[in-house]
């Protein structure tokens, strides 16, 4: 069997706005996809996020959060490198903090607007839930389980996992001198882990960087 190393470029990420309390409004680029095989390079599709903080409490006031939010994808891929239909994923999430660490968990189903979609990718079920703990100032170590729940579609009653062990860099902030300082950047970097026996790809490297404001 042939193994082929498939580069995610930008991995959706794009314009992040709070226009107004508890309330997100994201615009995703679509990434560029490298096969590195004779699959044709292309980029993906573009997506759009409305997310609402249904409620939320800091350090002294419980250290939890919740939310729901949608993404909505436009079928803009090139070179099969997207989906063939529209489709919306609604999601719920949250978090509690327990002093240095705190886990977080989220539930969504990715609902295709239209056949071939459909037929093909199902409409499956996500659930993600990560676990983090705070060293020192700056280091956040983290394991994740990613997990997918196929209903209909291709693969149908299959299940695909993956454990991710990461670390998180940040907030490093610009000017650390000054304590009104505002913005920083997060850096950090998993490696993604095969842990069910259906799996569509195994041992994929993720790295992130974000500018915080």
């Amino acid at each position: 069997m042939r193994v082929s190393d498939t580069w995610n470029f930008d991995n959706s990420k794009g314009l992040n706005m709070v226009p107004w309390a508890n309330t997100e409004l994201a615009i995703n680029l679509p990434p560029y996809i490298q096969h590195n095989t004779t699959a044709k390079d292309g980029f993906g599709d573009l997506s759009f996020l409305g997310k609402y903080r249904i409620a939320a409490g800091n350090g002294q006031h419980g250290s939890y959060t919740l939310s729901a939010w949608m993404l909505a994808t436009v079928p803009t891929g090139s070179s099969k490198n997207g989906s063939t239909d529209a489709s919306v994923q609604p999601n719920l999430g949250g978090g509690k903090g327990f002093g240095n660490f705190d886990v977080q968990t989220s539930l969504g189903a990715t609902l295709p607007t239209g056949k071939p979609a459909i037929t093909k990718a199902g409409r499956p079920m996500i659930w993600n839930t990560v676990a983090q703990y705070r060293v020192g100032k700056l280091l956040w170590p983290e394991i994740e389980s990613n997990a997918t729940f196929y209903k209909g579609g291709t693969n149908d009653g299959k299940t695909q996992e993956f454990i991710t062990p990461g670390l998180i860099v940040g907030k490093c902030a610009l000017h650390p001198s000054d304590p009104k300082s505002r913005p920083g950047l997060a850096v950090g970097a998993g490696m993604q882990i095969a842990t069910s026996q259906f799996h569509t790809y195994n041992h994929a490297l993720v790295l992130t960087a974000r500018w915080i404001y």
